[in-house]
């Protein structure tokens, strides 16, 4: 794990069911569905609170975490890609999806293929 993990709280499958007032299947869907990203953390299942707005999960998160996958990165490599600081966006790219940069962070998404 990096550094930039340490930096974020991380919420894990119970953790999620309580922030986000639904079921442990519905959370593991939303996961599957890449709506969420999840990697494990020292043997959990954990997500990067980051992720979630006060809505529920982040909706520009699901399209770049498309572009990761097609870009053949695993989740380890897309969660580390998106929790970093990316030298041509000058902030980490979740930081840029939080504020509107949708269309430049998956931009510098598909040019890492």
């Amino acid at each position: 794990m990096t550094d930039a993990f340490e930096e974020h709280q991380w919420l894990t499958i119970p953790d999620l069911v309580e922030r986000l007032g639904i079921t442990q299947g519905r959370v593991r869907r939303l996961i599957e569905d890449r709506h969420l990203l999840a990697v494990r953390r020292n043997g959990v299942l954990q997500v990067p609170e980051i992720f979630l707005d006060s809505e529920g999960p982040l909706s520009d998160l699901r399209g770049t975490l498309f572009v990761l996958a097609d870009d053949g990165f695993t989740d380890d490599l897309a969660m580390e890609w998106l929790l970093e600081t990316d030298d041509s966006l000058g902030v980490a790219p979740i930081t840029a999806l939080r504020a509107g940069r949708k269309a430049e962070v998956r931009r510098v998404a598909q040019a890492l293929a």
